[in-house]
């Protein structure tokens, strides 16, 4: 049985802990909560992995993963395996790989999407990396995936900084979609001969070009609030958007409306608007990201 350690059992890395486990995975978890965790320390996580080792860094992106990371570097050894698989900028992933590298201690970096509801989905994996370590990690990668074909929802995008590389750019993709969602649930809200908006994006569900699974969780989103009243049109973001648009712009690669749909969310921490409203519910959806009340 394959046994890997996990620290952060948060939204996402709590669900991936039960669904690993549920496929047969051994998992020893670390989480700063004591309600959550499986061990008092990191110190107590390395002790508890057979070697090699991996563990599975699931932390906030920045500051908090290079924290846990460097600790790992100096309590790891040679051999063993780091898995971040945060919403890290790819050029963190080389400075990361190589820090590792000087001892010995092998990095793979993996994009996640599936959000709070993963644990019953299963996740979409990018990964980036040498092929004997995904090779060797394809237990883990297979537990945590979707049903179905392996493609459908797993990728080795290429080398170290590939798959987040990859994750940034879904959800720069992941911000448009959900800006156009928005600005049509605007419309529609001020159109004065649409009496049933929340019916009108249920309607779209099925058989239409725009049914996706960011459409049921807005038509969700509008069932618990039907003219999303309850919350303000303040939207955050987290820097993949960003991010998205410099590399466009260093490609020389033009990206109207993913670089729209950020600006938009900067205009979003100006005023109070229906479209924004929608994507910051969109956003508690899907990933269970706060929002304001209003």
């Amino acid at each position: 049985m394959t046994h890997i350690g996990l620290i952060g059992l948060g939204r996402m890395g709590g669900n991936m802990r039960s669904r690993l486990r549920s496929a047969g995975i051994e998992v020893t978890g670390y989480d700063h909560n004591p309600e959550l965790t499986d061990v008092a320390s990191v110190d107590a996580l390395v002790e508890a992995l057979p070697t090699p080792r991996i563990v599975w860094v699931m932390v906030p992106a920045g500051a908090i993963t290079d924290a846990v990371i460097t600790e790992l570097a100096a309590k790891l050894s040679e051999g063993d395996l780091v898995i971040d698989g945060g919403n890290t900028r790819f050029t963190e992933d080389d400075r990361h790989a190589a820090m590792l590298g000087e001892r010995g201690i092998r990095f793979v970096d993996v994009g996640v999407s599936g959000g709070i509801w993963g644990l019953e989905n299963g996740y979409g994996l990018m990964v980036g990396g040498d092929r004997a370590d995904v090779e060797e990690l394809m237990p883990v990668f297979d537990a945590l995936r979707p049903e179905g074909p392996r493609e459908e929802g797993f990728v080795h995008a290429g080398p170290i900084g590939a798959g987040h590389y990859v994750k940034m750019v879904h959800n720069g993709i992941e911000y448009g979609l959900m800006q156009a969602y928005a600005e049509g649930f605007e419309l529609l809200e001020r159109a004065e001969r649409v009496h049933d908006v929340a019916g009108s994006f249920r309607a779209w569900q099925r058989g239409t070009v725009v049914r996706s699974w960011l459409l049921d969780l807005m038509v969700r989103a509008l069932d618990e609030d039907a003219d999303l009243s309850e919350i303000e049109g303040y939207v955050d973001d987290s820097g993949e958007g960003r991010w998205t648009v410099e590399e466009a712009i260093a490609n020389a690669v033009p990206m109207p409306a993913i670089s729209a749909s950020l600006f938009a969310r900067f205009e979003s921490r100006q005023d109070d608007s229906p479209a924004m409203k929608a994507v910051a519910a969109l956003r508690n959806q899907f990933g269970g990201h706060s929002i304001k009340k209003a």
